[in-house]
């Protein structure tokens, strides 16, 4: 009977949690009840909010059968586009935490193990399979709100990225020279969901030259309390992606399970990347 009452009382509380939760996300204003009150952070369909911090832990995987390459740039001397097979396994953390309801900081690190075999086209000395493992990207940004969104207008946001060089001997995974972005971006809400564009320019010291980085359409849905949905279309350059994720809000607002899928759209994007992890709003 005890152990009864006891699985009612946290059954109870559970749905009373719910319950408020969804009545506080209907106090929220229609352009807010997507996305909430915090500040756009670089994970898709995620916010920031003041003195709020999240950790996300995630695994993705690449793959990738037109993967395009130089000889010269894995130091085998040919300058020449080849195409080879990639496929990698990626292991990553995010921290977020929001300074205040201006101002946002971001710190991403990985660990991947990746492989690239060579095209049967390529004459050059490259090995037929190359192989490296260990760190993976390590990067920082600083993102920043000018502009709150109200009924009228959209929310207006920037943001700088520093990925650090610290695998300058590895050719496949890591980052090997200094490179620096700086994007902004406008989002706003409506009653079928909100929509964001930003776009970014970006300067790597190896080639020493400023040139257009990411850009994004965006749209994110909140379909129930438990429940969000984003859809977009990322590129750099010529490779452009088709992204989704599905939101799993087990814990309202608290423990977040998030499944995303990437497709690449033109063929030098990565064929496919797809993304699981947790998220934890603290």
């Amino acid at each position: 009977m005890k152990a009864f009452n006891l699985l009612f009382s946290v059954l109870f509380i559970f749905l009373i949690s719910i319950a408020a939760s969804a009545m506080a996300q209907d106090t929220q204003p229609y352009y807010l009840q997507d996305r909430g009150v915090g500040i756009p952070s670089s994970m898709f369909g995620t916010y920031i909010g003041h003195h709020e911090l999240i950790t996300y832990l995630y695994f993705e995987y690449y793959l990738d059968n037109n993967m395009e390459y130089k000889p010269a740039e894995l130091g085998y001397g040919l300058e020449q586009d080849f195409r080879g097979k990639y496929r990698a396994a990626e292991g990553l953390i995010f921290i977020g935490y929001g300074l205040t309801e201006w101002l946002a900081v971001e710190l991403e690190a990985a660990i991947i193990t990746a492989t690239l075999r060579k095209s049967p086209d390529d004459p050059s000395s490259v090995p037929d399979k190359i192989e490296e493992s260990g760190l993976g990207d390590v990067e920082s940004q600083l993102r920043w709100r000018w502009l709150k969104e109200n009924s009228r207008r959209p929310e207006i946001f920037s943001y700088f990225e520093i990925v650090f060089p610290l695998q300058k001997d590895k050719v496949l995974i890591g980052t090997q020279e200094w490179e620096l972005k700086l994007g902004t971006g406008i989002t706003k809400g409506f009653h079928v969901g909100t929509f964001a564009l930003r776009a970014a320019i970006e300067y790597a010291t190896e080639e020493s030259k400023v040139e257009l980085g990411e850009y994004a359409v965006e749209y994110v849905k909140r379909l129930s309390p438990h429940w969000r949905a984003y859809l977009g279309v990322e590129g750099s350059q010529d490779e452009v992606e088709l992204i989704t994720e599905a939101q799993w809000h087990i814990i309202t607002d608290t423990v977040v399970v998030k499944l995303n899928n990437a497709f690449g759209i033109t063929s030098k994007a990565t064929d496919w990347a797809p993304e699981v992890g947790i998220m934890l709003y603290w």
